[in-house]
């Protein structure tokens, strides 16, 4: 299965310490998703909103 163009590699950047957590996939068919979760930093040691940064 062939990999699709329409897609690429995103970081996840907590809001409040500004680090680098997740890395995911997102498509970006059609203009680039607004996308805010809630997810664990390792650094705040508890659940904060993440929001894509790319690199």
């Amino acid at each position: 299965m062939a990999k699709s163009k329409a897609a690429e590699y995103v970081w996840l950047q907590c809001t409040e310490c500004k680090a680098l957590n997740y890395r995911t996939r997102v498509r970006v068919a059609g203009g680039m998703p607004k996308l805010s979760l809630r997810k664990y930093c390792p650094s705040q040691r508890k659940h904060t909103v993440h929001t894509i940064k790319r690199k």
